[in-house]
């Protein structure tokens, strides 16, 4: 396995913001390629979505929706932005655009919120026009709120259906995972103004919230869809161990904390048990913990060896995986870009084909391979 950084080339840009685009040159086990800086300065981005013109949005958990135009980060934030709570490991998260956005110009936003009650996880629709977002209403809310500033999640998907799926962290208390009275340590499915979906699968269980998708899941930091089959992939984070990778399929139960790969923080154990009947297992896991972010399958053609192949970053271990797939068994890994040192935050196949990356730190940068 390679992962090394052979060169640096420095990249006249076409813009006064970013004066010089440095590009970093690697080799893998199947191919070499460049990394390039398109955008830095920003406040620990958490994703990314592209505009039909060929422009990006960025938000910046502190709160601000920037735009990357023509290679150039723009100085002005989005206005219109809901206030967040920037707290922990809250703030402003995903973005997500509406498959129609080129003609109705709505998105999504997964923010922190927080009130006398404490903080949860709240997802608002809004139209932009230019450089505003305008008519924002909330349309889900989880509940109850709590006074921990962790495990929001907050990753965002709209598959085939229509409907828009929208993933809750346990909040750092576990046990709120397998309460489905609770919206914590879940994925929700609502339709796009924020009603219920009437076949969603919990709709008839007594107790149970009406918009849950699915239930035992700790903190789900990565949400895509499978370019043939649509169906929703996900990571989560684990606690000591137990990152794991699943396939979202209506009423499943993930287990958490019932079930897990992981131990505690501290090194005690959770619970002894790894599998159990009606949760189900994870196609893959990490053990010791990467800390997953972020996550997208490769559709373009610059690579022709990484086509299909699932690529998820990591925090903690601050490198980029790339896993091999046969239908859904992960049957390879390969690490890349560790030499870089920096905590991968997103992972995003640009409509360009090439794969988009951002870096989570006070200086955060996007990040574009290529050839």
């Amino acid at each position: 396995m390679r992962n090394v950084i052979c060169t640096t080339v420095l990249l006249v840009a076409t813009t006064t913001a970013v004066p010089l685009a440095t590009a970093t040159t690697h080799e893998s086990d199947q191919a070499r390629f460049e990394v390039t800086t398109v955008a830095s300065g920003l406040e620990h981005p958490w994703a990314i979505a592209f505009l039909p013109d060929g422009s990006q949005l960025v938000t910046e958990r502190a709160g601000r929706l920037r735009i990357i135009r023509n290679g150039e980060l723009e100085e002005e934030p989005v206005s219109g932005v809901p206030e967040v709570a920037a707290r922990g490991q809250g703030g402003l998260l995903d973005i997500l655009l509406h498959p129609d956005f080129d003609q109705n110009r709505l998105l999504f936003l997964s923010y922190a919120h927080a009130s006398d009650e404490g903080m949860t996880t709240r997802v608002a629709r809004a139209e932009m026009n230019d450089r505003a977002l305008e008519n924002l209403e909330v349309i889900f809310e989880a509940e109850p709120r709590s006074g921990t500033t962790r495990h929001f999640a907050g990753r965002m998907v709209i598959p085939g259906d229509g409907y828009l799926y929208v993933a809750v962290g346990d909040r750092g208390e576990m046990n709120r995972a397998q309460d489905f009275g609770d919206d914590a340590g879940a994925v929700h499915r609502i339709t796009i103004n924020g009603a219920i979906p009437e076949d969603n699968p919990f709709a008839d269980r007594d107790g149970a919230r009406d918009t849950l998708f699915t239930k035992g899941n700790r903190n789900i930091q990565g949400m895509t869809l499978h370019p043939q089959t649509g169906a929703i992939w996900s990571h989560e984070h684990g606690p000591r161990g137990g990152d794991e990778v699943n396939i979202i399929e209506a009423g499943s139960n993930y287990g958490w904390p019932e079930i897990t790969y992981g131990i505690n923080y501290d090194g005690t154990s959770i619970t002894d048990q790894t599998q159990k009947d009606g949760m189900a297992q994870p196609l893959h896991y990490w053990d010791p913990s990467i800390a997953p972010s972020g996550m997208a399958f490769y559709t373009g053609e610059d690579f022709p060896e990484w086509q299909g192949d699932l690529f998820v970053g990591a925090l903690k271990m601050q490198k980029l995986v790339r896993l091999e797939l046969e239908g859904q068994e992960i049957t390879g890994t390969e690490d890349l870009l560790s030499g870089l040192n920096k905590r991968i935050r997103a992972v995003s196949m640009g409509p360009d084909g090439k794969l988009w990356l951002l870096t989570d730190s006070g200086n955060g940068e996007v990040l574009r391979l290529t050839p």
